[in-house]
């Protein structure tokens, strides 16, 4: 069963449309289905976790004070 499809309007760059326009036109697809395919990429895109910048941040600062205790453990 396909899904119910909600209409909305919204503003986009116009050379990005342009190009998901001739996408559609070389897959035999509609527009629209080329749109949905983008958003449902995008939502799982951003699902993925990712560690955040300050505990990154705090890891390689913690990485170059301890540098000669990590190899010395790693023994």
């Amino acid at each position: 069963m396909a899904k119910a499809l909600k209409k909305f309007s919204t503003q986009a760059d116009e050379e990005l449309l342009k190009e998901i326009k001739v996408l559609a036109e070389k897959e035999g697809k509609q527009f629209q289905v080329l749109v949905n395919e983008a958003f449902e990429d995008l939502v799982e895109k951003k699902k993925q976790t990712k560690p955040r910048k300050h505990i990154m941040a705090h890891f390689e600062k913690s990485l170059e004070d301890f540098d000669e205790l990590y190899k010395e453990l790693a023994k």
